[in-house]
């Protein structure tokens, strides 16, 4: 019974998925919810230009009318007023159809251009969710690497603490080896606790950038070959800008607003507009013998066509306004494709300094790892040969263990800048 149940129990927790960086990316470009309302965006849009053709078309409408007139009224079948009460029905039905309208044109093209800009947005949008899910992630990885140093340096000082307590206990070392070692258990234990804060914060702000709200997941590192990239071509900031999706977006905000400017112009132009009625009534005096209905109704069928030339001459001026209104916000949204080329020319500037200084940090953190490492061994022969304190050796051992860490972060670092660079190198 205690077996089923615990199996029960491990079927209702199942154990905690470990996601990579790809995972992770993967997720966020399709589920975050600010991809999820570009998408949608994407398909207003859609329905927007499906809009923009429908006022091509005409409307048409129908529908019946039926009355009772009281009093004084006119008389339907000899056009004369009475004291009548009559009943009225009428059957109708008409169409309108702007046949020349430019403005409509215009805004199909409009909508049209719309779609494209909300098509950049959306994948703006997913660049923005990854370049934030990537730093998340390695800002994670470090502080859970830290975290795992200091448990290692704790581990090793409480087993050192231990072991100098019997070699004193036999007189092979002096109690002061003991008390100096303590003195700094404590402050690692504080940092300790610093670094496991950082950590669970880093793993909030990592999930919050999935848009994950429970905590059923860790996330791991993949041991992958550190890439290159051409950073000597003297386009590589050029070639970059050009295909990302901000700067495409803020270029087809200039078209849209330079199509806007021709649709306030529109408002100069005449238009020419159709209509077509057909309808018919039947008619009686209530209490009073009258003609069927369908004889009647066959009797006053009349149809309506009609054409109408609107010419606009005058108009408080505001045609006059709209266009320059439009007009600057064109000079507005060229203003903004500067200030979108200054971010982007920062953010890759920045991405490869930061990555060149990270990769040449690396390699000299490899040569000092490499040094710490035969110093530590030494040392480890001398401290057992009875040549060196235990403070000292647990100094040298904590060192290592440090150009350990320093050399998993700045490798972390060229890994972040070239998951970063990828992002950038993808465009649209």
């Amino acid at each position: 019974m205690k077996k089923l149940f615990f199996i029960f129990i491990i079927n209702l927790f199942p154990a905690q998925q470990s996601w990579t960086l790809k995972q992770c990316l993967d997720y966020a470009s399709a589920n975050h919810p600010l991809v999820k309302q570009s998408t949608i965006n994407v398909q207003k849009n859609d329905r927007q230009i499906s809009a923009a053709k429908g006022m091509l078309l005409p409307s048409v409408e129908a529908g019946v009318n039926h009355n009772y007139s009281f009093g004084s009224s006119i008389d339907q079948t000899t056009n004369q007023r009475g004291s009548l009460n009559t009943q009225y029905d009428q059957v109708y039905a008409q169409a309108n159809w702007e046949l020349m309208n430019w403005r409509n044109y215009l805004n199909i093209s409009l909508s049209k251009i719309n779609k494209e800009s909300s098509t950049f947005k959306m994948k703006q949008a997913q660049n923005e969710v990854k370049l934030n899910v990537i730093t998340m992630f390695f800002n994670y990885q470090n502080n859970r690497s830290w975290l795992g140093v200091l448990e290692t340096q704790i581990s090793g000082i409480e087993d050192q603490i231990k072991r100098t307590e019997k070699e004193v206990e036999i007189g092979s070392r002096p109690k002061s080896d003991v008390y100096d070692i303590k003195a700094n258990l404590g402050t690692l234990q504080e940092q300790w606790v610093t670094a496991k804060n950082s950590r669970d914060l880093s793993k909030i702000n990592l999930l919050n950038a999935l848009a994950i709200t429970r905590d059923s997941l860790d996330f791991k590192m993949e041991d992958d070959a550190l890439a290159n990239s051409n950073f000597n071509d003297a386009d590589f900031v050029q070639n970059l800008l050009e295909k990302n999706p901000a700067y495409q977006s803020v270029q087809t905000e200039i078209k849209a607003q330079q199509k806007n400017v021709a649709i306030a112009k529109s408002a100069y132009l005449p238009t020419l507009n159709g209509s077509y009625n057909w309808s018919s009534f039947y008619s009686k005096t209530l209490g009073e013998p009258a003609d069927a209905f369908s004889e009647q109704f066959k009797r006053n069928k009349n149809q309506q066509l009609g054409f109408g030339l609107n010419v606009p001459i005058f108009n408080k001026l505001q045609v006059k306004n709209n266009v320059e209104i439009a007009k600057l916000n064109v000079i507005n949204s060229n203003y903004d494709k500067e200030i979108v080329i200054n971010n982007l020319t920062q953010s890759i500037n920045s991405i490869k300094a930061q990555f060149q200084n990270s990769e040449e940090k690396y390699t000299l953190l490899m040569a000092n790892f490499e040094n710490q490492k035969l110093s530590f061994q030494k040392s480890e022969e001398k401290y057992k040969e009875g040549l060196m304190d235990a403070y000292t050796f647990f100094v040298v051992r904590n060192n290592w263990l440090q150009a350990n860490y320093n050399l998993i972060n700045s490798k972390n670092e060229v890994m972040q800048q070239t998951e970063l660079l990828k992002v950038f190198e993808a465009g649209f």
